[in-house]
């Protein structure tokens, strides 16, 4: 199956810092209930079908990126997939997220999981990425879960509040915790790895719950892990984001894994960002997805300040700070990719026409 040439790059210059005709701009959850054509596909079909059924899965990935205009398509599919093909049954529930009738919890528990093989777990997933490599004339992301994001899903059972059950394993029991995290790991190298093999772009760690942790905690018992993971994609030479949510006292920690791009949630002002994580990274972010309900007018001005901030330095994509909310009128996106694209920032980092 042939590879289509890129036309649009303005992504992947950025993530490498380097200067862009204007700046480029994709959304986390950008293929989702927002769409009503989505809407109309999940009535029939639910999310894991979705993911399991390689040319659905293409053209939802693809519906964005047809009516947003935005610079880069991500894969759709769930962090989950993997854990699965790894022997640990899970379900989606609506408006809920990931569960787990079984969660691991013993040194039995993580000795079960199965060896995790790309090619013969989830070839779906691979022949999704070439199928849409064929059609694409811009980047395509691949990603996976961060390893305590997984392993806090794997052990809690579900979404949590106060991860009781991880920090505990991470600190009572760090024998269990290193194996679980190793196993973890080397799932997120070798899927990773497949992905950029059958074609994507670019990849990106969601590590949405890090930010729980404690500055010391993370250094102590993420950050080896995550380091490990970046040290050994570096050498696909495709541009790797690391991202989470509540992590701004995380993201000087984020930048020394390894990671090219780093994602910044709401929270933090990316010029605060800028000064924790250095000028060898490009930053990611950062616009609050609430936002997309204020006034067009509001809206405007407030992504125009973020890119103001983002672009002061070379190394800047424009996304939310989290994923798109299911009740985000498409017309809005439409809307603030247009902005963005149009907009020429007072700075003369990046994008500045």
């Amino acid at each position: 199956m042939e590879i289509h040439t890129l036309v649009n790059e303005r992504f992947l210059q950025a993530c490498r810092r380097q200067r862009t005709d204007v700046t480029p701009v994709w959304f986390m959850r950008q293929a989702g209930r927002y769409d009503p054509d989505y809407r109309k596909i999940r009535e029939r079909h639910s999310l894991l079908d979705i993911c399991a059924e390689p040319e659905l899965c293409a053209e939802v990935t693809m519906m964005p990126v047809r009516k947003l205009g935005v610079d880069a398509a991500i894969l759709f599919s769930d962090i989950m997939v993997p854990v699965g093909a790894m022997g640990l049954e899970f379900s989606i529930r609506e408006n809920v997220g990931p569960v787990i009738a079984q969660p691991i919890r013993t040194k039995e528990d993580i000795e079960n999981l199965r060896p995790f093989t790309p090619s013969e777990a989830l070839p779906h997933v691979l022949t999704s990425i070439r199928l849409l490599r064929a059609e694409l004339d811009i980047p395509l992301i691949g990603f996976t879960g961060g390893p305590f994001t997984l392993a806090s899903y794997m052990i809690e059972g579900g979404p949590s509040r106060d991860y009781l059950q991880t920090k505990t394993m991470m600190v009572s029991r760090p024998d269990l915790w290193q194996t679980l995290m190793d196993k973890l790991a080397d799932m997120v190298i070798h899927y990773g790895r497949a992905q950029v093999e059958a074609g994507a772009s670019a990849l990106q760690v969601f590590d949405s719950w890090v930010g729980s942790l404690s500055v010391d905690a993370f250094r102590k018992s993420v950050k080896p892990f995550m380091t490990r993971i970046f040290h050994e994609l570096r050498k696909l030479d495709v541009p790797l984001i690391y991202f989470g949510v509540n992590t701004g006292e995380l993201l000087g920690d984020f930048a020394e894994t390894g990671a090219n791009v780093i994602g910044v949630d709401w929270r933090v002002p990316l010029s605060r960002a800028r000064a924790r994580v250095g000028n060898q990274v490009a930053l990611q972010g950062n616009f609050d997805p609430a936002m997309l309900f204020a006034p067009i007018d509001v809206i405007d001005k407030l992504a125009q300040d973020i890119l103001d901030e983002g672009t002061a330095t070379p190394g800047y994509v424009f996304n939310l700070g989290h994923g798109v909310k299911p009740s985000t009128d498409l017309g809005v996106l439409r809307h603030l990719v247009e902005t963005v694209h149009a907009y020429t920032p007072r700075q003369t980092g990046q994008g500045a026409r």
